[in-house]
């Protein structure tokens, strides 16, 4: 005897979205700056700030509503990417309120503009509409492979954003470099918006030449050397490098857009032998440069030794300021609003800001801001590594890498080891343009990962697998 039963095929199980542990982190990321913003108030003035109820009412509420965004639209995003953001941006809030206290800069901004205007409040609306965009990423990209579309249009974009700041009447000239926009009274760095444009075009580009790239080449001294024609895309992005560097006294971005494409290549195809190149033709372009660019050729004398030239330059004041501010920190720091780093001007809540950091946190504080950069760096990473198309992880490990490399260059020109570059700390320098990129950069990381976690649909069910007879002995 012999009983028939019928079965169904069983659907994809459903994952964990960790949307609540992404909520309890933004929880201690809301908490953590408003204990460093009473900490700032009561080491100044002896009292509770004031605004710090406002100040947390405000940043959690922005966090929030981003929260709300990533819970709706992007359901598997990976739960540390916006936690490690909103931490990073609150700190940041606090180091430009403490150095907005600085009597020392309140009186130079007198003396040089006539007046003296908060950053702190600016930087919060900069966070607002910042939030706002990273909301609109969420909202209007429902996938990130419909950008490999335009990839010959983002690279026409990016040229065009690199081109603005050298046209006349519309780029504005500071301290020597050509970065800046004015519209409508607003200063805008198209640099940190042709990063992430720059990038699409780099992932678009490299996913259909990799193989190219890759597989034709010849051995010579134990490298895998490519073609000629081959060696076209790395000699244009390295010439533009140069260009970008000779017209706009832009160091910065120059390395960024290089060292990217660089990672990318390398990525796309697994040979060393691009890195190689890479490196060498980075160090011969910036060794040319270096060498007839007065800007930059002050910038490495600066670097080279600081205070022989402390009384003369400017640069070299400022760096000797800064190296001094991270000495002064030790180990453990003077602690919040009571460090010095104001004495290094103008650029102290920009270009400068992590030497707060080193001074009032000391080393400690310092690995542990990077500890936070490196932790999205990984996620990114990460991203890239589970992401199921090759749109996606060339994309994911490109902005990682403009990421990282932006660490890299800010952090290493402050501390002395490397020649500054004039781009800003993300999420933590006070500015615009700045907070505005990298908040659209999170967003894209973050639509990557909700396409890589989410669970593949269940299968149809078929007439066949509905109705399986199992025999079962009596």
């Amino acid at each position: 005897m012999s009983v028939v039963t019928n079965t169904t095929t069983i659907g994809a199980i459903e994952l964990p979205s960790r949307r609540n542990t992404e909520l309890l982190l933004l929880g201690f990321a809301v908490l953590i700056p408003m204990f460093a913003y009473a900490n700032v108030g009561l080491a100044i003035n002896g009292t509770l700030p004031p605004g710090m109820v406002l100040y947390g009412l405000g940043l959690g509420a922005l966090a929030g509503i981003a929260h709300l965004v990533v819970r709706r639209y992007a359901k598997y995003a990976d739960p540390l990417l916006l936690p490690l953001a909103t931490l990073l941006n609150g700190l940041g809030l606090v180091l430009i309120w403490r150095l907005d206290q600085s009597e020392r800069l309140q009186n130079l901004a007198k003396r040089a503009f006539g007046g003296f205007s908060p950053s702190a409040p600016r930087q919060m609306m900069y966070t607002a509409v910042a939030i706002a965009l990273f909301a609109g990423v969420l909202l209007v990209l429902k996938d990130h492979r419909v950008l490999q579309r335009f990839t010959y249009i983002s690279m026409a974009g990016a040229l065009v954003l690199l081109i603005l700041p050298v046209i006349p009447g519309l780029g504005a000239d500071v301290f020597g470099a050509k970065i800046w926009i004015s519209v409508g009274g607003f200063s805008i760095q198209p640099g940190e918006f042709a990063k992430i444009v720059i990038a699409i075009f780099f992932a678009g580009y490299l996913m259909v030449k990799r193989d190219a790239l890759a597989l034709a080449s010849r051995r010579f001294m134990g490298l895998y050397l490519p073609r000629g024609r081959d060696l076209g895309p790395i000699l244009m992005i390295w010439a533009m490098s140069l260009l970008v560097l000779v017209f706009e006294n832009d160091l910065g971005t120059s390395l960024l857009f290089f060292g990217m494409f660089v990672i990318m290549l390398y990525v796309a195809t697994e040979r060393t032998s691009w890195i190689v190149i890479g490196l060498l033709m980075s160090v011969g372009g910036a060794t040319v440069v270096g060498a007839t660019a007065s800007h930059v050729k002050v910038r490495v004398t600066a670097w080279l030794d600081p205070f022989d030239c402390y009384a003369t330059s400017g640069a070299c004041e400022q760096v000797g300021q800064s190296i001094m501010s991270f000495g002064s920190g030790g180990v453990l720091g003077a602690g919040w609003g009571q460090g010095n780093s104001d004495l290094i001007g103008f650029a102290a809540n920009s270009d400068f800001i992590f030497s707060t950091v080193g001074e009032e946190l000391g080393l400690a504080g310092v690995m542990a801001f990077l500890l936070l950069y490196g932790l999205i760096i990984e996620r990114g990473v990460r991203t890239a590594l589970a992401a199921r198309d090759p749109f996606g992880k060339l994309f994911a490990i490109g902005l990682s890498g403009a990421f990282a490399l932006q660490i890299f260059v800010v952090a290493g020109g402050v501390m002395g080891l490397i020649p500054l570059t004039g781009m800003t700390m993300p999420f933590l320098a006070s500015g615009g343009s700045s907070v505005l990129a990298n908040w659209i950069l999170i967003a894209i990381l973050i639509r990557i990962s909700d396409t890589a976690r989410r669970p593949a649909p269940a299968p149809a069910p078929s007439p066949d697998s509905e109705m399986t007879q199992v025999v079962r002995p009596s």
